[in-house]
């Protein structure tokens, strides 16, 4: 069953900020390091890393309006916001990846024109090892917290940690690298820069992609679907359950299905088995679940 709206909003803005306290102080450290210990890949790092406050801030907000209850005007609630939030998650993504490929390629041309690059300093090093583990811890624990609550904003947050757990790793090695196998090896830095990039860009394009499946109204899985219809085929009184439409909205989701009765009975025995109905998927799928039944006679 889904976690209650009032908690979910309070546990997923927990998980966001603890993550934004988190990324204040790390970011200030890599950049430092980045600064003192003349590294591209950990200054490149560090500005990655900037992009998570806007991003949270974004979710914070997001999760705000999306907890608000239906109104005249939302009848199937808010949850799109969260959606379009997870959205403007990945783009922020996809435009930081860019800009970390543009400047390690941009720092590789010139090394071999005008302005040949210096070996990192050690705390380069010790700053991409400490943002590896803090920002795997982070990863792990937004991950639980988005899965447990259903919210894909979370998920995606949880994935941006978890780009920055990839992008300190290939720092990691590019200044270990330039570092511990001398000055003719200190192209591995920025290069490591640019393979950050690429992971960085797949993960905002999966994010955007699944989010705007969910924007234009994509059906549920196929596995979900037939889940749905397992437990319509299981309610006392329905028959020939069909015509099954689904759809995400944030963290819950719409049902809408056609149902036959039996001809005999009359129009307050024929509801109260679309009572038991949506009784029975709401125990399944949650108490913010939307469905709608068409009744029709048993054929």
């Amino acid at each position: 069953m889904a976690t209650p709206k009032k908690h979910r909003h309070q546990q997923a803005s927990y998980a966001t900020w603890v993550g934004f306290f988190a990324n204040v102080v790390l970011t200030l450290f890599k950049l430092l390091a980045g600064i003192l210990g003349r590294s591209s890949a950990m200054i490149a790092d560090a500005v990655h890393s900037i992009s998570d406050f806007a991003t949270d801030l974004v979710i914070v907000g997001s999760l705000k309006v999306a907890a608000k209850p239906r109104d005249t005007n939302h009848k199937y609630g808010h949850g799109k916001v969260e959606t379009l939030a997870a959205a403007f998650v990945g783009g922020v993504l996809m435009v930081v990846g860019i800009g970390i490929f543009y400047s390690g390629l941009s720092k590789i041309i010139g090394h071999y024109r005008e302005a040949p690059l210096q070996s990192p300093g050690m705390i380069a090093f010790y700053a991409a090892l400490t943002s590896v583990i803090i920002k795997e811890v982070l990863y792990r624990y937004t991950l639980v917290v988005g899965k447990r609550i259903d919210s894909m904003v979370v998920v995606a947050n949880a994935w941006h940690h978890r780009s920055d757990v990839y992008s300190s790793f290939g720092t990691l090695l590019g200044i270990g690298g330039a570092i511990f196998l001398g000055e003719n090896w200190v192209i591995l830095d920025p290069l490591a820069a640019i393979l950050v990039s690429g992971f960085i860009l797949r993960v905002g394009f999966i994010i955007i992609r699944e989010s705007l499946l969910e924007l234009i109204e994509t059906s549920l899985p196929k596995k979900k679907e037939k889940e749905i219809m397992d437990i319509v085929s299981k309610v006392q009184g329905v028959h020939n359950p069909h015509d099954l439409k689904t759809r995400k909205i944030g963290s819950n989701i719409a049902i809408e299905l056609h149902i036959e009765v039996e001809k005999k009975l009359n129009i307050e025995q024929a509801h109260e088995i679309t009572i038991k109905l949506e009784r029975s998927l709401r125990e399944n799928f949650g108490e913010e679940t939307h469905i709608s039944i068409h009744t029709e006679p048993l054929r």
